[in-house]
């Protein structure tokens, strides 16, 4: 019996990078509380975020295998969450600039089936460019990334205000780690190729 994948997830950008794999599955979007926990690191609330959003879609899909995903940005070991809004956006996005950012890319694969779950955190560190008030505005009027951490997309037109970037994973900096969902699938017997 084929094995029903389902991304935990609402991210049209999440969605676009699971279909490269051009395997079959569908979306359903968790309702969780992403509330940061007192004391709580960066790189676990993404971690934790991750797995309640696969566990939560797993109630509804006992048999079925879940991903779950989530990211948090960090400049000087301060998370900095989504913008919301154009104003919260340009304060953001003035802060990064000529800066150092590291994003966390959280990954959970959860067998709802069997309760296996595989997590991995992978961290992609991001320097801005130096760029002016002037071009925040035309960005945040082109791409509106007001629901995205951090305030870029890089994914669109943010990358033109990204100097370089370093991880092990392009796409984790989009919020999805293939190179890691790939040995994850491939441990629950899915096979991409």
């Amino acid at each position: 019996m084929k094995q029903t994948i389902i991304l935990a997830s609402s991210s049209v950008y999440r969605r676009e990078l699971l279909q490269k794999l051009l395997i079959q599955f569908s979306c359903v979007s968790p309702k969780v509380d992403e509330s940061v926990l007192p004391e709580e690191k960066p790189h676990q609330t993404a971690l934790r975020l991750a797995q309640e959003k696969a566990k939560k879609v797993a109630e509804e899909y006992p048999h079925a295998l879940v991903i779950g995903c989530d990211q948090v940005a960090t400049l000087d070991h301060t998370p900095i969450g989504k913008p919301l809004n154009h104003q919260n956006a340009t304060k953001q996005l003035q802060l990064m600039r000529g800066r150092e950012v590291t994003f966390y890319s959280a990954l959970c694969l959860l067998n709802a089936a069997s309760g296996n779950i595989q997590s991995e955190v992978v961290p992609t560190l991001v320097k801005f460019r130096d760029y002016s008030d002037q071009q925040i505005e035309s960005y945040l009027a082109k791409d509106q990334p007001y629901q995205c951490a951090g305030s870029a997309k890089s994914e669109g037109l943010g990358i033109v205000l990204i100097e370089r970037m370093i991880g092990e994973d392009p796409n984790a900096l989009v919020g999805l780690p293939l190179i890691k969902l790939v040995g994850m699938l491939s441990n629950e017997g899915v096979k991409i190729i």
